[in-house]
């Protein structure tokens, strides 16, 4: 059996967690690699002091959303979980390049009224 690669999108809302959750129990299986994306959007000159500081929180606060995603994953046996964060716009490019880069068969996003998919 092939493994497969299966990036699950970290939002803090819960239709992410929901979908990461229906993934877990629908798409999983034994070895497949599940890779926990969270694109960050910091808005800002990365020059400044302050905006440095502003992209470093952000990605901090990434880091702990995707933690508390892993958290979850961790109550399913023989999951193997990755995680990214990265900084990225808000339509959705950089996850769809984050997915072809480390060659995902599949993307799982909770959808909700502000998803990027909506845009």
């Amino acid at each position: 059996m092939d493994v497969k690669k299966i990036v699950v999108v970290v939002e803090d809302v819960d239709a992410a967690r929901t979908a990461l959750k229906w993934a877990l129990i629908n798409i999983i299986r034994h070895g497949d690699i599940i890779t926990l994306l969270h694109v960050y959007n910091s808005n800002s000159n990365t020059r400044s002091r302050r905006s440095r500081s502003k992209a470093r929180l952000l990605r901090l606060n990434g880091f702990r959303l995707a933690l508390s995603f892993q958290d979850i994953c961790n109550n399913y046996p023989n999951t193997k979980v990755e995680i990214i964060v990265t900084e990225g716009d808000q339509e959705g490019t950089k996850i769809a390049a984050t997915v072809r880069e480390i060659g995902a068969s599949m993307l799982v996003v909770g959808l909700h009224d502000h998803s990027f998919l909506y845009k």
